[in-house]
């Protein structure tokens, strides 16, 4: 069970950390690398593709809250 649980916990912090990168921000970031975004002005998203990536950030945060949680209960009352 611990290590079905830490398992998801890498593969949680690796999503959240992709997603966050995938992100536009003020001087588009990685998102610019990976699309190409040689050209500024034509490098600009669609405003839905941003609120689902934040909105996702949001999910995969929250879960890798509680299975971090859920590890601390583990070694708490020792459960292997």
């Amino acid at each position: 069970m611990m290590l079905a649980a830490k398992i998801v916990l890498v593969a949680l912090c690796a999503l959240l950390v992709l997603v966050i990168l995938l992100q536009s921000g003020r001087s588009a970031g990685l998102s610019g690398v990976i699309t190409g975004g040689s050209n500024q002005t034509s490098n600009r998203r669609a405003k839905g593709l941003d609120s689902f990536l934040g909105k996702v950030t949001v999910v995969l945060a929250i879960l890798l809250f509680l299975v971090t949680m859920l590890i601390a209960a583990f070694y708490h009352y020792n459960i292997h």
